[in-house]
């Protein structure tokens, strides 16, 4: 699910502005990412899975991520910017992490939570088969996976808990 160097995210990121979710998802104000992060409040994000036929492209995520430095993920995408629709907010982020722009289906809404992530996320299906050049270095390896070995080989690496939960069942994997 945009996000260098430095303490655990690119420069500048820390000071954009989220849109702050109450409970039932409505936005209730506007706050800085940093402090999204360190108080886990509730906000906006986007998955986007990438297809080509049978195969979907996972990819390991940089080391200086935020959250889950180095995990690997099954989707493309990352937090909304305060103001900005669902589907603005995909489009750059597969442009921006993937290098490519695709017509984006929905797949679905789904809540995730955990002790360092509050989000709700809108998770977008796009077919591509590349080429693919992850121009902003938030990845730093790739793989096809086959949909079928998608569970194996997710119980065999770390990958982003969020991602797991949230776009498997929509994949019906």
């Amino acid at each position: 699910m945009g996000r260098g160097p430095g303490p655990g995210t690119r420069p500048g990121v820390t000071d954009e502005l989220v849109d702050h979710l109450a409970e039932d998802g409505t936005v209730i104000g506007a706050v800085t990412r940093a402090e999204m992060r360190r108080d886990n409040l509730l906000h906006r994000t986007v998955f986007i899975v990438v297809i080509d036929g049978s195969r979907l492209l996972v990819h390991q995520r940089a080391d200086w991520k935020d959250v889950w430095p180095s995990a690997w993920d099954l989707a493309f995408g990352g937090v909304v910017g305060a103001g900005e629709s669902w589907e603005v907010a995909a489009e750059r982020e597969l442009a921006e992490e993937v290098g490519i722009a695709a017509d984006l289906v929905v797949l679905g809404d789904v809540r995730y939570e955990d002790d360092r992530v509050r989000e709700l996320a809108r998770v977008y299906r796009a077919e591509s088969s590349g080429p693919f050049s992850f121009p902003d270095g938030e990845v730093v390896d790739s793989a096809w996976v086959d949909l079928a070995e998608l569970a194996g080989w997710v119980a065999g690496r770390e990958v982003c808990p969020d991602s797991v939960v949230v776009v498997l069942p929509l994949l019906g994997t």
